[in-house]
């Protein structure tokens, strides 16, 4: 285990997860037929999910990604459940501002029909996320800090 971990990625993790939380959160309310607090939720949970990728691009900009820098022997898998977070992670985004806009623009059938798949989405989104900042950072020492391409496809 490293001695120290790097500020930026404990951040951006902590907030993917807070935004998970609030969206719990959120649906708890709904449910209970709390609509204001449930919006109030659904908005926490998307200011720490833009929180997060603020964070997550500049760096990828600015330093770039960090390889896996455990043994090559599961290195496979790591980029298979890698490839698996981001397509969950994508789709996750995308259904989020499906999702602001359908309740915003007061469509509530449409976004009633998309926020429990959305909100599971995010939930596995966010523990992925904890799962392969755990790998990258907590369980074995980061590789090579390099462009997302080579940190992704290894060469």
């Amino acid at each position: 285990m490293p001695d120290t971990l790097p500020i930026l990625p404990t951040i951006s993790t902590s907030f993917i997860v807070l935004s998970a939380v609030f969206v719990a959160v959120g649906w708890y309310l709904i449910r209970q037929k709390r609509v204001q607090d449930h919006q109030k939720m659904m908005m926490f949970a998307a200011i720490f999910a833009v929180l997060f990728f603020i964070i997550y691009a500049s760096r990828t900009i600015f330093v770039g990604n960090t390889a896996f820098g455990g043994p090559d022997n599961i290195k496979m898998y790591y980029t298979i459940f890698l490839v698996f977070h981001v397509t969950l992670a994508t789709v996750g985004a995308v259904l989020g501002i499906i999702m602001l806009v359908t309740g915003f623009k007061d469509n509530l059938e449409r976004h009633r029909k998309l926020g429990p798949t959305t909100s599971l989405i995010w939930f596995f989104t966010a523990i992925t996320g904890v799962a392969v900042y755990l790998l990258l950072y907590v369980i074995y020492h980061g590789g090579e800090t390099t462009s997302v391409i080579k940190a992704i496809l290894g060469f």
